[in-house]
């Protein structure tokens, strides 16, 4: 009968309200909603969600503890597998994942999956439940570059086994794209971030910041001079792309990844901090992924009107569904098969409107995306003070350049076994964005987690 009970719906902000502030707009589940939801599993003998999990969560055991009301086993469970629950729960798309591949939802709604996580680890957090513990040190060091989520993930499995870990980040504040990338209404920085960073913490790894791998320090010396036996690279990929039309150097156009770290990383929405930014009355964000949603709606509570310019259909965008439904009960406009040809200056070396063009779809291209095909005629101008570009990012070519051996693909992506994150530097490994080119989370977190089974293989292979 479990699989009759219908999906837990989950409190959230007014949409009115939270389009004027930085408070999370999820609230999450209480104990009686996280034990109802957790009663709809009905625990297959072959779970699906756990072969779709990047990190093998052992999503049924711990949703039974939920069902019991055991919530530490419960937080036990996850921690074997991943100490960012209260973040994964919140920012990884399950919906093409754990719950896109759960059985309830072949005929009806999948388990709320993440939901689940994230109450179990948010409540671990407020009732401090220690769920790690450090490890024996085993004799050998290894070093993590980047404390983004394939770093923080490589490293707390590596402490696991008695590795002395430590990270170098080169920002002023650990997380990478988890603290800089990700607005503080899907992801609270203080409460969420930085608490679980303290559990990677607490087996032992150090964390050093503002160092530049490349300047301040090279993979070489860290190897040949500083002892370390193995690198893991996962420096993410912070470089951004433009599109190359006229105008993309006038006053007023930014990337989404140097807009969103201003109001992430510096808390420009906060008026304690002295971070500018700009917004104008009307911002345009070109693009249709995740972050072309975090920056928009964080346009929109910035107080400009806000619209989203894609070349693709709605059926086409990237973005969690769940972020494409918050942006539209948030007032966000949305213009689909329109692609951007220029952006027209106000004569004063600043924005005045991005120059359009209506599209239609025509066949599959490489991706199996059918391709944009521009309209004859259909060309406007969309007035406008302030364009943001959300197209994607690509490695800093930084780290490859200053270390010997180190080969990168076309797309300037470090060049990495799939299954070991084996580089073609020995005993050098990478994984997460610096491999794939931008991605999620969790699939950062699966590299990492490879990538420290291989790291500790060839140690003990030397």
């Amino acid at each position: 009968m479990a699989n009759k009970i219908p999906r837990v719906p989950v409190r959230e902000q007014d949409p009115k309200i939270r389009v004027t502030n930085f408070e999370e707009v999820c609230y999450g589940y209480n104990v009686e909603e996280a034990r109802l939801e957790a009663s709809r599993c009905i625990n297959c003998k072959k779970p699906r969600c756990v072969e779709h999990c990047p990190v093998s969560l052992q999503i049924p055991q711990f949703i039974a503890q939920v069902n019991e009301g055991n919530f530490a086993e419960a937080a036990r469970i996850i921690a074997q597998d991943s100490l960012l629950p209260s973040v994964c729960g919140r920012v990884c798309p399950q919906e093409s994942q754990c719950e896109g591949a759960c059985i309830l939802g072949l005929k009806g709604e999948p388990v709320s999956i993440g939901k689940l996580e994230r109450f179990v680890g948010d409540w671990a957090r407020e009732n401090k439940i220690e769920t790690v513990t450090a490890a024996a040190p085993n004799g050998h060091k290894v070093a993590v570059i980047g404390s983004g989520p394939a770093g923080l993930a490589c490293a707390a499995d590596l402490a696991k086994s008695g590795y002395q870990v430590k990270i170098f980040e080169v920002l002023h504040k650990p997380g990478g794209v988890l603290e800089y990338g990700i607005p503080e209404f899907r992801l609270p920085k203080s409460k969420v971030v930085a608490a679980e960073i303290d559990n990677v913490r607490k087996l032992g790894v150090e964390i050093e910041t503002d160092v530049v791998v490349g300047r301040t320090v090279t993979v070489d010396q860290l190897m040949d001079e500083e002892g370390y036996e193995a690198v893991f690279i996962g420096s993410g990929a912070g470089l951004p792309r433009f599109m190359g039309i006229e105008g993309e150097n006038l006053n007023g156009v930014v990337s989404a990844n140097e807009f969103l770290t201003r109001a992430n990383l510096m808390k420009a929405y906060d008026e304690n901090f002295d971070t500018p930014i700009y917004t104008g009355s009307r911002v345009v964000v070109v693009g249709g992924g995740n972050v072309a949603m975090d920056a928009v709606r964080t346009a929109a509570r910035l107080g400009a009107q806000a619209s989203i310019v894609y070349r693709r259909s709605e059926k086409e965008l990237p973005a969690r569904v769940e972020e494409v439904h918050h942006a539209k009960e948030e007032g966000i406009t949305f213009l689909m098969l329109t692609n951007p040809t220029k952006i027209n200056d106000n004569g004063s070396g600043w924005v005045k409107s991005l120059h359009c063009v209506k599209m239609e779809l025509g066949e599959p291209d490489a991706s199996g995306r059918r391709s944009p095909i521009p309209v004859p005629g259909s060309d406007f101008d969309l007035e406008c003070d302030v364009v943001i570009m959300a197209l994607g990012t690509s490695p800093n070519p930084l780290i490859a350049s200053t270390t010997a051996g180190l080969e990168t693909n076309k797309r300037g992506c470090l060049v990495a076994d799939e299954e070991s994150g084996a580089t073609t530097r020995p005993g050098v490994f990478a994984g997460g964005d610096a491999v794939t080119g931008a991605a999620t989370v969790i699939l950062a977190m699966g590299a990492g987690r490879k990538a420290a089974k291989a790291i500790d293989a060839y140690i003990r292979g030397k």
